[in-house]
């Protein structure tokens, strides 16, 4: 997403326009799945390739658009509801809409744990919402030993208001996970998790509105930006995160049957 691969930027009106043409658009798209109102899609290349492009939609009833907009910037929410979560955290924030943060995730054994430090940006469209990152380097928070620092290339959310209290959506993602991955692997994202996932979204969305009531009802700095007391962050203190500058394992020979049940969970 970076714009000639080497400045750090913060995404603008463009950015958001493409990111949400590639959301809405069909063409190029393969369908890998699709049941229970959870669509998903991969791009463009082989399946053996580790970093593909994987989208992903789903139909959230009962829940409003701008209901979902809060549960994916909620980072207190998140430890309620994302499982594979490590930890997350606000590193710092560059304007009233993009700041830099930290995410960990558990992959299925044998495979290693992964962790982020992206920049991200979002948008307000009316009764729509966009939220979208990239991967940067920050001098306080190099790779860890106990993690595999991957790379977004390009990640993000749209949110589509859908008639009266529903919306749709799309979670659309590049990520080079640094490691030759199983091909099992590659294959149980679209099939797996990326479907869990959604879900996973979707049931926090229903559960949101009576559980903000209980912690900070009006506290919303993704919304109310005069409310965020993060430190400043200046883009000249970032690069670029390039994969390739990055430790690459290969995890291509771990097999299957070694996966713990609850990575089995659909």
């Amino acid at each position: 997403m970076s714009r000639g691969g080497e400045m750090v930027y913060i995404p603008d009106d463009s950015d958001f326009s493409s990111f949400r043409d590639q959301c809405e658009s069909l063409e190029g798209w393969h369908c890998r799945y699709n049941k229970a109102g959870v669509t998903v899609w991969s791009q463009g290349q082989e399946e053996s390739c580790t970093v593909q492009k994987i989208k992903t939609r789903i139909s959230c009833k009962d829940v409003p658009a701008e209901t979902l907009y809060d549960v994916l910037h909620d980072t207190r929410y998140r430890k309620k509801w994302d499982s594979n979560m490590i930890e997350t955290y606000d590193i710092g924030r560059l304007t009233v809409n993009a700041d830099v943060g930290y995410y960990s995730w558990k992959c299925p054994s044998p495979l290693k744990n992964r962790d982020f430090v992206t920049l991200r940006s979002w948008l307000p469209l009316g009764n729509d919402y966009m939220i979208i990152n990239y991967s940067v380097k920050h001098p306080k928070y190099p790779p860890r030993k106990d993690f595999v620092r991957a790379v977004s290339l390009q990640t993000g959310y749209l949110i589509k208001a859908n008639g009266d209290g529903a919306c749709i959506l799309y979670y659309l993602t590049q990520v080079d996970p640094r490691g030759s991955l199983p091909k099992w692997v590659v294959n149980r994202v679209s099939q797996f998790v990326a479907p869990k996932a959604m879900k996973k979204i979707y049931k926090a969305g229903l559960k949101y509105p009576e559980w903000k009531r209980r912690h900070d009802p009006e506290y919303k700095p993704w919304v109310y930006p005069e409310q965020n007391t993060l430190p400043s962050v200046s883009l000249a203190e970032l690069s670029v995160q390039h994969a390739d500058s990055l430790e690459n394992i290969d995890e291509t020979g771990l097999p299957e049957d070694h996966l713990s049940a609850s990575d089995h969970e659909a």
